[in-house]
């Protein structure tokens, strides 16, 4: 199955608290932190709510 890495970016400071939630439950803490989630429907939906804040790269 492929994988995504994504990478936090942008600073959680001032964004909505449901932005702020998905990005901890994505994994992602601190600023330029990296986790790797298999690329399902639901990991896509939340990359995609936090499309202004991450970077997302295909994991071979």
């Amino acid at each position: 199955m492929a994988e995504l890495r994504i990478t936090l970016v942008r600073s959680l400071i001032g964004r909505p608290e449901t932005e702020r939630k998905t990005a901890r439950a994505l994994g992602l803490k601190k600023l330029h932190s990296q986790v790797v989630r298999p690329d399902t429907p639901a990991t896509r939906g939340q990359v995609q709510k936090l499309a202004h804040l991450v970077q997302v790269e295909n994991v071979e």
